[in-house]
């Protein structure tokens, strides 16, 4: 079926819900490309700003357990309208204070927060899936990338300009909150929750979440973000220092990076459609094991960018999809499945980069590498759970076991 020939709710829905995360990229973009300002502000110690990073995404996973509960009794889209002004004000407050206490508070709410943000998207992105009855999750998430892409660029500018954190993050907010709460009047819950004046409740589940089913799917998701932290955390450092690049010339395999994951994001629902989720996921993760195996052998900076661009386009549809899968495998409690599922991208994140500085401490920074080229590679073992039911929502000329579906 045709865009066009799709209820207007449904168009006006996947639109509203692409604006929310293109403005939950930008801002946390403006977040943690900034944190060197941030340390500075508040006068972080170099020992205890690990603290404070460890807590965001500790506080996140709170945040989306939290949600579970909380989307029993409100629907999705009321958490997702009111937490993500909460966190462009948070960052605000973050960017206007000085006080360590200040800094404290901005962060864990900002975490909590952010858990929620990511969970509640999540949901809503998947129910509208299965609505679509084919695969545009991918999408969502290439909205995110290019967010991240402009939040990044804004933060240069304020940083090449020495603008301060307020007059950075206040200019951007004034922008995100009315563009995401305007938004927000279309986004569009599951079929079957409550809505109308007065309602409260959120739409009743079906079905109870195994956790020894949705495991495989924690583990990719944990592996994914193992990976993708590993490149946002030390890509710059492993060009300079391992091979020997300039300065300047270390900062560019993240926005290359970034790019990719958008280019990648862009077009792999199309891949999707035509060849199936665990086929798509499957060559994303050789891709990301190619990138993995390059950089860790590249001789000079500009083949350790190749690996850094294969990195981009194999590890880009992991993620989404893998929220998609969710929602196919637990249909009837996709809500409680996606805020459990999103929980094992904040664990991934966590112990992403302090694992990778471990073993590059006390191994070297190249064989850091092959662990979570390995780790990723370990999503080939469990690609069967990303295949789509026999029984899927296949349309007219579509096959049914290639068609991905929330």
């Amino acid at each position: 079926m045709d865009d066009d020939a799709r209820p207007q709710t449904l168009r006006y829905g996947r639109a509203a819900l692409a604006a929310s995360f293109f403005a939950q990229g930008a801002l946390f973009a403006l977040l943690v490309t900034r944190i060197p300002a941030v340390q500075d502000r508040y006068g972080i110690s170099d020992g205890l700003l690990p603290v404070f990073l460890a807590a965001v995404p500790i506080l996140a996973g709170l945040g989306s357990v939290g949600t579970e509960q909380l989307v029993k009794r409100v629907r999705p889209s009321v958490v997702l309208r009111w937490v993500q002004p909460v966190v462009a004000l948070v960052l605000v407050g973050l960017g206007a204070g000085s006080s360590m206490w200040v800094a404290a508070v901005t962060l864990a709410l900002f975490g909590v927060c952010v858990g929620g943000l990511d969970a509640s998207m999540n949901m809503l992105g998947v129910s509208l899936q299965r609505e679509y009855r084919r695969s545009i999750m991918l999408g969502f998430h290439a909205a995110y990338s290019l967010g991240g892409i402009v939040g990044a660029s804004l933060a240069w500018s304020g940083a090449h300009w020495h603008v301060s954190l307020v007059a950075l993050y206040g200019p951007a907010v004034l922008v995100l909150i009315p563009l995401t709460l305007v938004a927000s009047r279309w986004y569009r819950d599951a079929p079957g929750s409550t809505s109308g004046p007065g309602s409260a409740g959120g739409p009743a589940e079906t079905q109870q979440v195994v956790m020894r089913l949705l495991m495989p799917l924690c583990l990719v998701m944990a592996f994914a973000y193992i990976g993708d932290s590993t490149v946002s955390n030390w890509s710059a450092k492993y060009l300079q220092d391992t091979l020997h690049s300039s300065e300047q010339l270390s900062t560019v395999p993240y926005a290359v990076y970034m790019v990719t994951t958008l280019l990648g994001r862009s077009v792999g629902d199309f891949g999707v459609r035509r060849f199936g989720a665990a086929a798509v996921v499957r060559l994303g993760a050789v891709v990301a094991m190619a990138g993995f195996a390059v950089v860790a052998v590249a001789p000079g900076a500009w083949v350790g960018m190749l690996g850094f661009t294969l990195l981009g386009f194999g590890l880009c549809v992991i993620v989404p999809q893998t929220f998609a899968a969710a929602g196919r495998l637990f249909p009837g409690a996709s809500d409680t499945a996606v805020a459990r599922l999103n929980v094992f991208n904040y664990v991934g994140f966590l112990v992403g980069s302090p694992l990778v500085g471990a073993l590059g401490d006390a191994w070297s920074y190249r064989g850091a590498m092959i662990v979570p080229m390995l780790l990723v590679g370990a999503t080939l073992y469990y690609a069967t759970s990303f295949a789509a039911e026999p029984a899927g929502y296949g349309v007219g000329h579509e096959r049914p076991s290639t068609v991905d579906v929330g």
